[in-house]
């Protein structure tokens, strides 16, 4: 037994009065669960409903490749868990605490009672499953597939769009025609009497600095530009595994389809059969006259 006072702040009791909710009291429970706490997993068994009295609870699926649905976030006062309830089947989706959370907990015998007491109340609950039919319909249109540009976008930093500008023009015929414009007037420099003074003399000590240094730091822009890409990369997978998956169990409910059509079509070509076959013994069997 809970206090009778706890349900006058919970909206899908606000049609008692004081002397029913001391009475529904008696029989609801009251739970407590932590934050990260499951309430219930997909395929559990349950026949009891939950009115959130305060905290959160998250309420989600995972489709054929376990990407993660959010249903919806229960809040004071909603009700989830009425699927099971009304259908004593398994649980449909997963439910976990977003934070501490206080919970009222109807089971089924309970309801009823609660029902025939109230009967209006039946609507608040009816009302709570079309909400969230509503949203697993907006959610099945959201998710039949996703765009792969949409996914990858992104908002880049300056120094990422710097990176990978660099990481671009170090690949490009004009990077290697200024480098070799470079080598041969530097090598040109120091090597033939041009009137200029000679700043590094073969072997060339400065420039196999700069260049050392230029490799180091062109190969680090090139690893954080192929960094990014790989990411995106992996988006692109991810999205082609779950094209092809949804592609695949469309193509095995087109099988069942043409099965099950197949299948009216034998059955209709065997009674036009029959009625044929039918029609030609009442022929055979039709007495025939000759004149007199």
């Amino acid at each position: 037994m809970i206090d009778p006072q706890l349900l006058a702040d919970i909206r899908f009791f606000e049609l008692h009065d004081e002397e029913d909710r001391r009475e529904l009291a008696k029989l609801v429970d009251e739970l407590q669960f932590e934050k990260g706490a499951r309430l219930f997993e997909t395929g559990d068994r349950g026949e009891e409903l939950y009115i959130v009295h305060t905290g959160k609870v998250e309420i989600y699926i995972r489709n054929v490749t376990g990407e993660k649905i959010i249903l919806t976030v229960a809040e004071q006062g909603d009700l989830f868990g009425e699927v099971s309830l009304v259908d004593r089947g398994p649980r449909t989706a997963t439910a976990i605490a977003l934070e501490d959370t206080k919970l009222i907990v109807l089971d089924r015998e309970n309801l009823l009672v609660y029902f025939r007491s109230k009967p209006d109340a039946a609507f608040d609950m009816i009302a709570a499953m079309g909400a969230m039919i509503r949203k697993a319909d907006d959610l099945l249109r959201s998710q039949v597939s996703r765009n792969v540009n949409e996914e990858v976008k992104e908002t880049l930093t300056v120094f990422q769009r710097v990176s990978d500008w660099i990481a671009w023009f170090a690949g490009s015929m004009p990077f290697l025609a200024l480098n070799i414009l470079w080598f041969v007037v530097w090598i040109a420099i120091n090597t033939v009497d041009l009137g200029i003074r000679q700043f590094d003399p073969f072997p060339f000590g400065l420039l196999t600095m700069i260049v050392s240094l230029e490799a180091i730091f062109l190969s680090l822009f090139i690893l954080i530009s192929q960094n990014r890409q790989a990411e995106k990369d992996r988006v692109r997978s991810n999205i082609d595994y779950e094209v092809n998956v949804k592609a695949e169990l469309e193509v095995a409910h087109l099988h069942e389809k043409t099965d099950r059509l197949q299948e009216k079509m034998l059955e209709e070509f065997a009674r036009i059969r029959k009625s044929i076959e039918s029609g030609r013994d009442d022929k055979e069997q039709k007495p025939r006259f000759g004149r007199i």
